[in-house]
């Protein structure tokens, strides 16, 4: 293979990884704090729970390295480090991965954020294939030339990405994701995201059967449509000794939402109630009161105190945590608003802040505001409640 053709192939895998890298980083950086709760997934998982409190910085840096890596792979700069960076980025990714999917711990890696989501297995198979491309790339490392010879234009071209990664980094952390990928985002309707169409496929199931032939005393195996097409059950010579537990093999269609279930200390179901109100309403969630933001909880105790006196406007308070502690919480802040209970994983896809707060109005989200840029009384009289 002459020069030209290695280099053709060196500038294809350098492309490919580094496009690949710069456009899982940024998914993921749009949502830091998405990244941050499934990196506490692992945590739990290696038994280092321990590190919680630093998931939303491991999160950003995690994700900064990546487009960082990738920027530096296309321009060339610091080729060898940037080799030696990716190599060992990609083989700890892909242990993650396939630990994942051998031993069925994490659902889905997180690797590109909920914009694309993948199973287990799907990543593993995509951190394979960029190993591949990596250790050549590593392999190929002296050949990789920057596009400037100028260490001053170098120095410039890092410290310009690391700076503009991390504070697009924090800036989405700090507010809200710049594109929301979740099923609560603004515009959607909450109940038809919950919906199940008529006549959509359904779950699959297969059960499979031990019997044995009382004559012979020999066993075999069966799968349930089997032992029913076949009438095996008919057959006085053989008998039923065992079945299996019914094992998913094709699953049916999945609502976007299929997890929410809101209900009151006493276990009443509200979530009809609340997300199918015809009127504006708000809702505000705190899915940990621990780490709640009580200034911020203030103010929208104020917000809902005076919507519902100049306009009737209900304002409902959303936790997973137990109605003991959301009692003392309450009381705490003298908060005015009803407190319901739901589980924390649709709770953190609602508003990616604790606090939050959510305009509905017919199920529909209005908007949506986090902790850090809560609206007052006054802009949302002026431009929702005196329009109704």
């Amino acid at each position: 293979m002459n020069n030209t053709s290695k280099n053709t192939i060196l500038w294809i895998a350098r492309v490919f990884v580094g496009l690949l890298f710069i456009f899982s980083g940024i998914i993921k950086l749009n949502d830091p704090l998405g990244f941050s709760y499934k990196l506490e997934e692992y945590f739990e998982v290696f038994h280092v729970v321990f590190l919680n409190p630093f998931a939303v910085f491991f999160s950003i840096f995690l994700c900064a390295l990546e487009v960082i890596l990738g920027v530096l792979l296309l321009t060339g700069v610091y080729a060898k480090k940037v080799a030696w960076g990716l190599l060992l980025l990609i083989v700890f990714f892909t242990f993650l991965t396939f630990y994942s999917a051998y031993f069925d711990v994490v659902k889905t890696c997180g690797c590109f954020g909920d914009a694309i989501p993948l199973t287990p297995w799907q990543s593993f198979s995509k951190d394979l294939v960029l190993l591949l491309f990596i250790i050549y790339i590593f392999a190929k490392k002296n050949d990789i030339h920057p596009i400037t010879i100028q260490k001053r234009k170098q120095q410039l071209i890092t410290i310009f990405t690391v700076v503009v990664t991390l504070i697009f980094g924090f800036y989405t952390y700090t507010f809200l994701p710049f594109v929301d990928f979740l099923p609560y985002k603004i515009g959607l309707s909450i109940p038809a995201q919950m919906k199940v169409p008529e006549g959509a496929p359904q779950d699959e199931f297969q059960i499979i059967y031990t019997l044995k032939n009382k004559k012979t005393g020999g066993e075999k195996k069966m799968t349930d449509k089997e032992y029913l097409s076949t009438k095996i059950y008919e057959n006085a010579d053989w008998e039923l000794i065992n079945s299996s537990e019914p094992k998913l093999i094709k699953a049916g269609f999945q609502p976007k939402i299929k997890d929410l279930n809101v209900f009151d200390s006493q276990g009443v179901g509200y979530t009809t109630e609340i997300f199918e109100n015809p009127y504006y309403n708000l809702v505000a969630v705190g899915w940990n009161l621990s780490k709640t933001n009580k200034k911020a909880m203030g103010d929208i105790n104020a917000i809902s105190i005076n919507a519902v006196e100049n306009f009737n406007i209900r304002t409902v308070f959303l936790t997973s945590n137990s109605a003991q502690d959301a009692a003392v919480f309450s009381k705490d802040l003298k908060l005015a608003t009803e407190i319901f209970y739901a589980d924390a994983v649709p709770l953190k896809s609602m508003v990616r802040s604790n606090p939050g707060l959510i305009l509905l109005k017919n199920g529909v989200v209005i908007d949506k505001w986090p902790a850090s840029a809560l609206p007052n009384y006054n802009q949302l009289a002026d431009k929702y409640f005196s329009q109704q």
